[in-house]
């Protein structure tokens, strides 16, 4: 079981060594719980921090101030040498698929899992099990080429799932396919938590929020001004430091 806290975390970025401009927090001051198995969309603008927030998340980067707990152990304090038996906790979907071309589907899998410290024996068992999760089993042998846009998306999620993690972090799975697709993933996802993985998933897929109905955590300017249980779309008019606009904000 795992639990992800944040306490007081900000992250800031480097303007560059030349530059007198100090950028503004990525993030700031944000208090976060997430338990196992739960299922938590973040939405929020363009720029309103939810890719920091969710590479702060799996450990991906250190947070400039405050701490990111898992299970209690800070992610910036572990040795390297311990950091890929953390990496097996995590399955990561990004938006864009990053698949290497000249690597059948098998052998893109088995790179990531080798990478996370698993064994031959269990990659060889452990990635057709997440190809047939996906409805992809007979595509093992195949190259990227030589399959659709959705389905390297499923590659994606069985390259996440392989080694059946405790957590799943998402980032748009959903923003470069079309209809019929994108619900064929959120099935899965759904089926994947059904199963005990907790998901936190950042969209922009007002159906999807509105129809499944899980945690919503919304972001504007680096900050969560909404965390609402079995959330959806709905509007308010808010003005930040930065910026005045309408933002989208997530209530029962």
């Amino acid at each position: 079981m795992s639990v992800i806290t944040l306490e007081a975390v900000s992250k800031e970025y480097d303007a560059g060594p030349r530059s007198k401009i100090k950028l503004p927090p990525a993030v700031h001051d944000i208090n976060l719980k997430i338990n196992q198995g739960e299922f938590v969309f973040v939405l929020g603008s363009s720029g309103a921090g939810k890719s920091t927030l969710l590479h702060l998340m799996a450990g991906d980067f250190v947070p400039t101030k405050g701490r990111v707990l898992l299970n209690g152990i800070d992610l910036a304090k572990i040795p390297e040498r311990k950091r890929p038996l953390i990496r097996q906790r995590y399955g990561l979907v990004w938006q864009d698929p990053k698949l290497i071309e000249d690597r059948t589907i098998y052998e893109n899998i088995a790179i990531s899992m080798r990478a996370a410290g698993m064994r031959r024996k269990e990659i060889r068992e452990a990635v057709p099990k997440a190809l047939g999760i996906v409805g992809l089993r007979r595509t093992l042998d195949s190259f990227p080429h030589e399959i659709s846009g959705g389905e390297r998306m499923r590659v994606e999620l069985a390259r996440a799932i392989a080694n059946s993690p405790d957590i799943l972090i998402v980032d748009e799975p959903t923003a470069n396919l079309d209809n019929d697709t994108a619900w064929d993933m959120v099935q899965l996802f759904q089926e994947i938590n059904r199963r005990g993985t907790t998901i936190i998933m950042a969209t922009h897929a007002r159906s999807i929020v509105n129809i499944l109905r899980k945690r919503v955590i919304t972001l504007a300017d680096g900050k969560i001004i909404g965390d609402v249980e079995n959330g959806r779309y709905g509007y308010i008019s808010h003005r930040f430091s930065r910026v005045s606009a309408h933002t989208k904000l997530f209530r029962k």
